[in-house]
């Protein structure tokens, strides 16, 4: 006798699991609230406050914020409180170094794969970076900042590469508001101006060499934050 419950092609098999869903965009949420810099050093995640915040059930949140605590993107204190981790120097220096290599493959990689669309995307964020300078909206130029590294990244067609750049945004998102202590970058012309340049000419080593620049040099606010952060501990 052939069983009524024989597989078909057709069968709507794979329903959607509800809590899965709500844990993953409690998951996400987080990132982009830690690569943003929304999320401070030392800031606790306490669940039930978070439940409340995400409009979710205890189950997914604790699912999400153990996630990041198991990428290291978040830590747990000895009472088992989950909290944003503070940067040491070191670790600091270690995700700039990587960046620096990363980003800069991925912008060698962009100035042959950008479509002259992506290239025009770029030069905006930048302009809009700068008009925050002048308005002193620093918050902003900040996000926009993010945005303009993340988006170039994404422009090279590498993404296994950007995930990677993606999570030590993470992980250095929570010190992002000090990006501008040691004051604005003196930059004749800015490296982001540079890299804009080298996509539109297809100069793999131009752009592979701004971006690096950018990331050794306009970063000393962030260096100086972690140095203090370190003689004060």
């Amino acid at each position: 006798m052939e069983n009524s419950e024989t597989f078909s092609p057709e069968t709507d098999w794979a329903q959607p699991i509800v809590k899965e869903n709500l844990s993953d965009r409690a998951y996400l949420g987080l990132r982009q609230a830690l690569m943003r810099g929304q999320l401070k050093p030392g800031e606790m995640l306490r669940l039930r406050p978070m439940s409340v915040r995400f409009g979710i059930s205890a189950t997914p949140m604790r699912e999400a914020l153990l996630r990041l605590v198991s990428e290291k993107a978040l830590t747990l204190d000895s009472r088992g409180t989950v909290m944003v981790p503070t940067l040491t120097l070191d670790q600091l220096l270690e995700i700039r170094a990587i960046r620096m290599d990363l980003e800069g493959r991925a912008a060698a990689a962009a100035a042959n794969a950008a479509t002259s669309d992506e290239i025009e995307l770029l030069a905006d964020i930048h302009l809009r970076i700068s008009q925050c300078h002048v308005s002193k909206a620093f918050e902003k130029a900040i996000d926009l900042n993010t945005e303009f590294h993340l988006t170039l990244c994404r422009m090279g067609r590498l993404p296994i590469v950007y995930d990677i750049v993606e999570t030590l945004w993470i992980r250095c998102g929570p010190i992002l508001s000090h990006l501008y202590d040691a004051g604005l970058p003196d930059w004749e012309p800015h490296p982001h101006l540079r890299i804009v340049t080298a996509l539109r000419n297809n100069d793999a080593n131009a752009a592979q060499a701004a971006i690096r620049d950018d990331i050794e040099h306009g970063g000393k606010g962030l260096l100086m934050h972690a140095t203090g952060s370190e003689k004060a501990s």
